[in-house]
């Protein structure tokens, strides 16, 4: 017997805010495996699922994600990492890589899917979506995103100034990921277009070290990784 890879997400930080198979999928696994950072404080998505996940009942698997964009660093770990879990798969147990938001959208499951889909083809695989940290702001923000025709656009913030701004002008309602080390140029933008009362700026929305930010208070700021903006105009 072969397990299965469950590629689990566990919503944008509030614990409630899992999805019932996802909370089924945890109680069943065998092993959890979860983003792991050096220094030992708890990942993201593991204090998500601890109030759900008994450590004593579990193999707890965690995995140390380097900060890198250097490829030959990157195919090494990744290639480790997936020999590592489909170790535990062909054991026979049923594994769960929980991760925050959805599992296929900007995620760092995906790149474990990828890998387990060309090396071991035998080991079969299922995604349980989960909300995504823009769902759980427009919940928080009481701000509906589109309606009707309109169009949304989800994209990482880059330090490419005029594209950014483009996407602003091109969309009725645009997403910025991982804004943090750029909100003074996407500020500068939004002043420009005249358009910063539009935005909102959240940090670990839903979670219990939620922020949400006054729009001018974020310049100079030191913006958590996960944090995002929203421009609805």
């Amino acid at each position: 017997m072969v397990g299965t890879l469950y590629g689990i997400g566990v919503g944008p930080g509030d614990p409630e805010l899992i999805t019932v198979k996802a909370f089924r999928k945890l109680k069943e696994s065998n092993v959890i495996a979860y983003p792991k950072k050096r220094r030992g404080s708890k990942s993201y998505a593991q204090k998500i699922i601890d109030v759900y996940v008994n450590t004593m009942d579990k193999e707890m698997l965690g995995l140390v994600f380097p900060m890198t964009k250097d490829e030959d660093i990157l195919e090494k770990y990744w290639n480790e990492t997936a020999e590592t879990i489909a170790g535990k798969l062909l054991e026979g147990k049923d594994l769960a890589f929980v991760t925050e938001g959805d599992p296929l959208l900007y995620s760092t499951f995906i790149h474990l899917f990828n890998i387990m889909k060309e090396k071991y083809p035998q080991i079969p695989m299922q995604v349980v979506p989960g909300i995504s940290s823009f769902n759980g702001t427009a919940a928080r923000l009481g701000l509906p995103l589109v309606d009707g025709d309109e169009q949304l656009a989800i994209i990482p913030a880059t330090d490419n100034k005029e594209e950014m701004k483009n996407a602003i002008e091109n969309h009725d309602c645009v997403i910025f990921l991982k804004v943090a080390k750029v909100i003074d140029s996407m500020i500068e933008n939004l002043k420009e277009l005249d358009l910063l009362h539009a935005a909102s700026v959240v940090t670990k929305v839903t979670s219990d070290e939620e922020i949400i930010w006054n729009i001018e208070e974020c310049v100079d700021a030191d913006l958590n990784y996960l944090t995002l903006m929203v421009v609805r105009k």
